[in-house]
């Protein structure tokens, strides 16, 4: 399974890309996305949130993916 990884330094000064990579199934023990590991209530969220928050939020998927390992 592809695995996105967190935007560099050079990304944070633009638009933060969103983690989806359209394998969207959300796994009922995590609740997370089996594709890009948010949370329902991230994804409908994203695009409400401004860059420091999805950086955020890119700093929790790394944590997420980390314990899964």
């Amino acid at each position: 399974m592809f695995s996105p990884s967190r935007p560099s330094a050079s990304a944070a000064t633009a638009a933060v890309p969103s983690p989806c990579v359209s394998v969207c199934r959300i796994d009922a023990a995590t609740g997370w996305c089996e594709g890009c590991w948010r949370t329902i209530d991230e994804i409908a969220n994203w695009g409400l949130l401004d860059d420091d928050e999805k950086l955020a939020v890119w700093s929790e998927l790394e944590q997420r993916r980390a314990a899964r390992r």
